[in-house]
Formats: C-alpha cells, sequence, structure tokens
C-alpha cells in the first residue's frame, strides 16, 4: 500500500504539461487522495473555501467531507488530531494556513509528531504531512510573512521540504507520504502563480537530493523556496559579465544533502548561500558552516550569505523589498566571491 502511496500516480487524470505551482499542488493532492483510502486532507478553509490560496478547490466536491475536512481554528487541536489519525494508521496531510501560525502547533510537532517514533522504541511512527505556506513578497506584513522553515530544521525526527518548482510541487507529495516520520512541506507563497512544465510521472524526483538548477563552474549560489526564481535571474544577469554561476536547489533542508553542497563547492570554489530567513541561527549558517567543515580546502574566497534583513517583515512595498533577498544583491555578493572588493 504505501508503494501506491510513493508513486501517488493515477493514470487515468490527465496532467496538462505545462501547469501553475498551486495546479501542481492540487494535483499532487488529488492524486494522493485517489492512490490510497487512508490519505485525507485537514485545516482551516481547506473544504468549502477551496483553501486560502485556493490549492484545494474542488476536492470537497469530488471527495466529500470525510476525506477533505475543515477544521476549527485551533493549530495545536487539529496538527493533534492529525498525529492521532497517523498513529492510528491513516495516512493525514495537515494543512496550516501559514507558517507564522504554526508556532500555535509548535508543541505538537515539536513534543510529540518528532520524538514519539524515537520514545516508542519505533513501535510508533508518525506517517503525518503537514503542508504550509511560507515567506513574504506579497504584501501581507508581518505575521503571515515570514520565512521560518530553518527553525524546523533544526529539529531530529522530521523531515523538511521546500518544493521551488512545479515539478517539485506536483511529486514531491507522495514520497512525503510514504515516510514513516513527519514531514513538513513548505510552499512559497509567492509561487503559487508561476508556471513549469511537469514531466509525465516524476521520475527523478525525490525527498532526500538538492537538485543542480542552472550549471556553473565560476561560483555556486546555493538557495531553496521562494528565493530560486531571483537566483536564477541574478546568473543570467552574472553571465552578462562573463561569470558563470551554477545554482543549487537545497529543496531538502532537513536532512540537508551534504554531498550536493561538497560537490558544488569542488566544482566552482566559491559559494553564495541565499536564505529568505534571517541571518542570525538559519539554515545559510547551517550551510556555510557544513563548507567550512567539509570543504574548506576547496575554497577559493569566504563564503558569502544574502538574507532578508533582521526586522518583522515591513507592509509597504518598498520597504518589504528592501528587507528581502533580490537579484542584485545577490549578483552583488557572487561578484564579490569572483573578483574580491
Amino acid at each position: 500500500m504505501t508503494a501506491s502511496i510513493a508513486a501517488a500516480l493515477s493514470p487515468d487524470v490527465a496532467e496538462p504539461a505545462t501547469t501553475t505551482y498551486r495546479e501542481a499542488c492540487r494535483a499532487a493532492l488529488r492524486a494522493a487522495l485517489l492512490a490510497d483510502e487512508r490519505v485525507f486532507l485537514m485545516g482551516e478553509d481547506v473544504g468549502r473555501y477551496g483553501g486560502c490560496f485556493a490549492v484545494s478547490k474542488g476536492l470537497l466536491d469530488e471527495f466529500g467531507p470525510e476525506r477533505v475536512r475543515d477544521t476549527p481554528l485551533s493549530e495545536s487541536a487539529f496538527v493533534g488530531a492529525g498525529i492521532g489519525a497517523a498513529l492510528g494508521g491513516l495516512r493525514p496531510i495537515v494543512e496550516i494556513m501559514t507558517v507564522n501560525f504554526s508556532l500555535l502547533a509548535l508543541d505538537q510537532i515539536m513534543n510529540n509528531a518528532a520524538t514519539l517514533l524515537h520514545m516508542s522504541g519505533g513501535q510508533c511512527a508518525v506517517p503525518l504531512v503537514i503542508r504550509m505556506t511560507t515567506g513574504a513578497g506579497r504584501q501581507l506584513a508581518a505575521q503571515h510573512s515570514h520565512s521560518l522553515e530553518g527553525w524546523y530544521a533544526h529539529i531530529p525526527g522530521i523531515r523538511v521540504l521546500t518544493p521551488a518548482t512545479v515539478d517539485d510541487a506536483r511529486w514531491m507529495l507522495g514520497p512525503a507520504l510514504a515516510d514513516p516520520d513527519p514531514v513538513l512541506i513548505f510552499e512559497h507563497g509567492s509561487l503559487y502563480n508561476a508556471s513549469g512544465v511537469v514531466s509525465p510521472d516524476g521520475s527523478g524526483i525525490d525527498i532526500a537530493r538538492a537538485a543542480v538548477r542552472r550549471p556553473g563552474r565560476d561560483v555556486s549560489i546555493v538557495t531553496y523556496g521562494g528565493t530560486l526564481p531571483h537566483c536564477l535571474d541574478a546568473a543570467v544577469r552574472l553571465a552578462d559579465e562573463g561569470i558563470e554561476a551554477e545554482v543549487v536547489d537545497l529543496r531538502v533542508l532537513r536532512p540537508l544533502d551534504d554531498a550536493a553542497i561538497r560537490a558544488t563547492v569542488a566544482r566552482t570554489h566559491r559559494v553564495v548561500v541565499v536564505d529568505e530567513g534571517w541571518r542570525s541561527g538559519s539554515i545559510s549558517a547551517e550551510v556555510s558552516a557544513r563548507i567550512m567543515e567539509q570543504s574548506f580546502w576547496e575554497l577559493d574566497a569566504p563564503v558569502e550569505r544574502v538574507c532578508s534583513a533582521e526586522v518583522p517583515m515591513p507592509y509597504a512595498r518598498h520597504l518589504e523589498e528592501a528587507a528581502l533577498p533580490r537579484a542584485p544583491a545577490i549578483v552583488a555578493a557572487a561578484r564579490r566571491t569572483v573578483r574580491g572588493g
């Protein structure tokens, strides 16, 4: 049965070759619901409203209220219910509307979901998937705009995914549901309208390895999630200056793909880490530390980091853009590593 979840395929459902990130997420949910009757979706407004970001639109009509469940406004309660359902043999997908409000369920995630397999001596697995929207860039102010996935990547016992492409959004959910450990999937809000090509079967997509999105020889730009498009934009601008940047999408923040990080450092010998989280105690800090520990002698320049300003995310458009890691700052950091100054 878990093989059917991992595949999450439905040959009866024709998916367009090109689709949006939002539609890819919906297709993944629909395929998972079709593949295994143990799978169900629950969260705030996922049913009648179709999801705050319209990801689950239409699923209630197709699968009914037993499989697509609207919940009360209590993150701790419905995440706890999801943990209980997973312990009871179901495969729940819990949606938390935004990452900021996931902190209300942090006790359930860290002290229950992440620890029960360990504390039970391997007897009580928690095959739970928690989806949530993360990130800024949409003028939703500080309570709806932060990138806290790095906090969750600190916790042993869970897997943390950050799909940044339409293909990953479509195909990472199946393997996540098959994982015996809790899996947190962070969907950046700025990506929902992005479009791209979906592969027919998701071959080559997993929940363990990073992906090289653009090859290069001069500098590695290591990133994840919503900053990937800005890093690819920066790479194009750098190419106009004769600097070939390799862009690496981490995709999985816990466990980090150390082999991929070491490999890109060995190819380019210079690294810029781009992270929408705050600089202090961030994923960028962890990646930088691992490069220093594992690949120090491969470096020809210090590791650069481009992160969000350490302020609550502003509401005003110009201030929000100034606070976020964007292509000009990424280009400047890459230029410093290659040319100095």
